[in-house]
């Protein structure tokens, strides 16, 4: 009989090659450019190199497209969800083979995220650009704090847990549902979902395969909506695909250790002048049609 981590790997396979097909259907726009630009692939390389070493690929990818103007705010979530899914796959497979984790929490935790991320896209892709660079805005804030809280070495310690029982499973559901939520907004659910797992006393190493197997899960759900909703941009989604499958391998697999403190640090401040730019878009989004901009 097939093991639990055996059929969690055949329903993820299944999924992805779901969602391949759905993506492949959608109709292009007309003229529109389909191919991604070394630039975009740089950029899924890049993102998904430090997402692999636990740094996050969200926030990183939405500053870059902000500073380089490269993706229209309102379509930065889709192509979020969109682009880093099959790299994402990719580190799902990786560390929910070689990580030893409690298969119940680790599925209950990878449900209750996809779930979340459904209902969060169904909402979020029928936004309109300023509420979305608001709540991006305030987001990358959030996110921001917590990074520089795991720089600075200021998060909980871990203990020694590899799954969770009782009222602690009930907490470690019911937060990842808000984070796969939270997702479709472009806040990544790494940092936030290892904070959660070192609140509950669970070992440092459970919780890449909890989080990585939970953004595998969810991106496909979220994904569907945005692609079939047009809000996403085709050939930057395609660039960090490219871009980011062999930056997994190459960091999984080859990178076994690197200083990250400073790069750490670095990201932090890219992100807050990312989020204050995202509001400070929003704040002229919001105006009136003539108001002055300086007002």
């Amino acid at each position: 009989m097939p093991s639990a981590k055996a059929l969690l790997f055949g329903v993820l396979v299944a999924i992805g090659v779901a969602f391949i097909a759905i993506w492949a259907r959608q109709p292009r726009a007309p003229g529109g450019r389909a191919r991604p630009t070394p630039k975009d692939v740089a950029i899924g390389f890049v993102t998904n190199f430090f997402d692999t070493l636990g740094i996050g690929s969200f926030a990183t990818t939405t500053s870059l497209y902000k500073l380089g103007h490269a993706v229209a705010d309102e379509n930065i979530p889709g192509t979020l969800n969109v682009g880093h899914m099959i790299p994402t796959f990719a580190e799902a497979f990786i560390f929910i083979a070689i990580v030893e984790v409690d298969m119940t929490t680790l599925v209950l935790m990878v449900v209750a995220a996809t779930v979340g991320a459904w209902l969060g896209a169904g909402v979020v892709s029928r936004w309109p650009r300023a509420r979305i660079q608001r709540g991006m805005g305030v987001l990358l804030i959030v996110a921001a704090g917590i990074m520089a809280a795991r720089a600075g070495g200021l998060w909980p310690g871990y203990g020694e847990a590899l799954g969770l029982s009782g009222v602690r499973l009930l907490v470690a559901v019911a937060v990842n549902a808000v984070l796969g939520a939270l997702m479709t907004l472009g806040i990544g659910l790494f940092a936030p979902c290892m904070i959660l797992v070192a609140l509950l006393g669970m070992n440092e190493t459970a919780a890449f395969p909890i989080m990585m197997g939970s953004c595998a899960f969810l991106m496909p759900a979220a994904s569907v909506r945005f692609v079939r909703s047009g809000r996403y941009d085709l050939p930057a989604a395609l660039g960090l695909t490219a871009g980011g499958t062999p930056a997994v391998i190459i960091a999984a697999y080859w990178i076994k250790s690197l200083p990250l403190a400073a790069v750490k640090w670095l990201v932090v401040a890219v992100v807050v002048y990312t989020a204050l730019a995202m509001l400070r878009s929003a704040r002229r989004e919001g105006k009136p049609r003539g108001t002055p901009a300086h007002a």
